[in-house]
């Protein structure tokens, strides 16, 4: 009997019964009456007939299922239960030509909706069944299907089956890709590489499939390879240090310095991606696959090609391809140079940075100064196209000569003055002044300011200048000599207080030196910076130009003295009494006489320091209107 029949046979064997009645309640065997014609047993064993021609299902359970119908929008299924099942006919795109008949895979959702309604889904059931090929993929690393849905953030969507995974641009081929995009809508192979079971994503590669591939391919290739072989290949990927190049299934190094013979600062200059190149190979290593490169050694070197005629002392033209601290180097021909030494760029002895003279690129003339075929070096020059200006210094800068120079460096014990394009020449600190003390030459005067200086000596062997200032003016100390002269007493500022003493300023210019304890007034307090006070020549040297004076000795002389005049007074007073007794063999006229030629030495000795300090005065007038016509000139100018 079918389920149709046997409900239709239950509905006319039920009575009619009241509207009051509770069905649930009703006691069918208290009535007397049997249900449906049938006993108790009948009624038992009609249920379980009922009961067996429906299936059990349970929820979340993928089952098959029969097309039993199809509308427009819905597909009506058949899993023989009680009732059908209605699925969206959208999830039946990939089913082409579905038909009444077919059977498909369903996920049961729920026995029953609200409406009673079975709830089946086949999206739901392909996605399940995706996911668990997923993970048996990934844990027995089989090959899965699918296709590129679209192109994303880093990467591809893969659809494998309904479920998106994630595929990156590293994992697409062996080699960089750049166009992400010939891939989507494509069908591929896949292995999982990771899974995340929690949130149901995968990642997949179709990159390792090929590197399976080409590792066979490597064996076989390695296998076969030898030192000078020449192999064609492609240019796969480029990089600042060189280029990688792929043999048909194993990548080589085309190292920058291989590339040519000439220097180059990047592979594009020469190469371009997918280009196909001609490579020897230069050596190998079969455990670590990694394999060097050339493509400079298929052709022959330059220095081999470079004409005799060239020898030291001709005159070349090249480019500038590198500018170093020490020189720079010129490509006189492709995979030629020479280097300039930044000593060769320039007569001067003050050596400068080579991008003074240079840059990168400049095409420039050179001299070669020596050459080795053998070992491919070659020295240059540009200094020698100019003449050597040391050739006629003599004439040029004799001794004696006066000249105004720039200051180009200064050092502990003098500056270097440049006179002229490689001519330069040492002002000692001790030529600087006649009257100063000068401990550096910074307190003096400044790098790059100009200077007047006086030749002192040449010392044309070895290209030394010996320069003075200071000879500029005639020597003071021959006049000092005559105004301090030992003894003499002249006011003076304290410019400056040092450990064992203070320097003073005197008159005209000159610094003289006092001892800490000549620094002692009478009240027993010391002189301090800045004071002007009177002080005693106690040691005068022309030799080496030092003056020392005391302070202490002007009260204490002058006390002395007082002491002295005392004690005269009265050793006068006793030989004047001694006197009397004795007989006058002195005369009146011989005292005269004595007493004048004492007056007569004293007047020339006044008359001399006198003489000394006018002569100084008129030589601080002329170099005060010098000072001040220079100034003038300065400022017309």
């Amino acid at each position: 009997m079918s389920e149709k029949e046997l409900e239709n046979t239950m509905e006319t064997a039920v009575p009619a019964v009241a509207k009051t009645s509770t069905p649930g309640d009703f006691d069918w065997e208290g009535t007397g009456k049997k249900f449906g014609g049938y006993s108790k047993d009948e009624r038992k064993r009609m249920e379980e007939m009922y009961e067996g021609t429906l299936n059990q299902i349970v929820a979340n359970e993928i089952v098959k299922a029969t097309v039993a119908g199809m509308t427009d929008r819905d597909v009506v299924l058949n899993i023989g239960f009680k009732s059908d099942g209605l699925v969206p006919l959208s999830e039946f795109r990939d089913i082409p030509g579905l038909k009444v008949g077919d059977e498909v895979e369903v996920l049961i959702v729920n026995q029953e909706d609200k409406n009673g309604q079975l709830v089946l889904s086949r999206k739901a059931a392909r996605i399940m069944n995706a996911w668990e090929m997923i993970v048996k993929s990934n844990e027995e690393d089989l090959v899965i299907e699918g296709r590129v849905k679209a192109r994303t953030k880093g990467g591809l969507v893969v659809d494998v089956q309904g479920i998106e995974t994630f595929l990156p641009g590293s994992q697409i081929d062996v080699k960089p890709v750049r166009d992400y995009d010939q891939y989507v809508g494509k069908t591929m192979e896949f292995k999982v590489v990771k899974i995340n079971p929690t949130l149901r994503n995968a990642v997949v590669s179709h990159k390792v499939l090929i590197e399976d591939d080409l590792e066979a391919q490597k064996v076989e290739i390695m296998s076969k390879m030898e030192k000078g072989q020449v192999l064609e290949g492609t240019v796969k990927n480029m990089t600042d240090f060189g280029v990688f190049v792929d043999l048909g299934g194993v990548d080589g190094l085309l190292h920058i310095t291989d590339i040519s013979w000439g220097r180059i600062n990047h592979p594009s200059e020469v190469l371009h991606l997918d280009q196909k190149i001609q490579v020897v190979v230069i050596d190998f290593d079969d455990e670590k696959k990694r394999i060097s490169l050339g493509m400079k050694q298929l052709t022959s070197h330059p220095w081999d090609a470079l004409t005799e005629e060239i020898v030291a002392g001709t005159v070349v033209k090249g480019r500038v391809v590198t500018v170093a601290d020490y020189g720079a180097f010129l490509e006189i021909a492709a995979g030629v140079e020479g280097l300039i030494h930044v000593s060769e760029m320039s007569w001067s002895q003050h050596l400068r940075n080579p991008q003074d003279f240079m840059k990168q690129g400049d095409e420039v003339e050179a001299v070669v100064l020596s050459i080795d075929r053998d070992e491919r070096k070659m020295s240059l020059g540009i200094k020698q196209l100019t003449p050597d200006p040391w050739t006629d210094i003599t004439t040029k800068f004799p001794v004696g000569s006066k000249h105004r120079g720039i200051v180009r460096n200064l050092t502990n014990f003098g500056l270097f003055v440049e006179l002229g394009e490689g001519v330069d020449g040492l002002v000692h600190v001790s030529d600087l002044s006649w009257t100063k003390k000068i401990n550096h030459p910074a307190e003096f005067i400044k790098r790059d300011e100009e200077i007047d200086v006086v030749v002192l000596d040449i010392d044309v062997e070895n290209r030394r200048l010996s320069l003075g200032h200071k000879q500029l003016e005639e020597n003071p100390w021959d006049t000092f000599e005559t105004i301090f002269l030992e003894g003499s007493v002249h006011k003076a500022t304290i410019t400056g207080l040092e450990d064992k003493g203070a320097v003073v300023q005197l008159p005209y210019g000159v610094e003289g030196f006092v001892p800490k304890k000549q620094l002692q007034k009478e009240d027993g307090k010391q002189l301090m910076a800045d004071m002007e006070a009177e002080f005693k020549v106690i040691e005068f040297s022309k030799e080496n130009r030092r003056i020392v004076l005391s302070h202490t000795r002007t009260w204490q002389d002058a006390k002395e003295g007082e002491k002295a005049a005392e004690q005269a007074e009265v050793a006068n007073f006793k030989k004047s009494k001694k006197a009397k007794s004795d007989d006058e063999r002195d005369t009146l006229g011989d005292l005269d006489v004595l007493a004048g030629l004492k007056a007569q030495i004293l007047e020339s000795e006044k008359e001399a320091q006198a003489e000394a300090i006018k002569k100084m005065d008129a030589k601080a007038k002329k170099t005060s209107s010098k000072k001040a016509k220079s100034e003038d000139d300065e400022d017309e100018a």
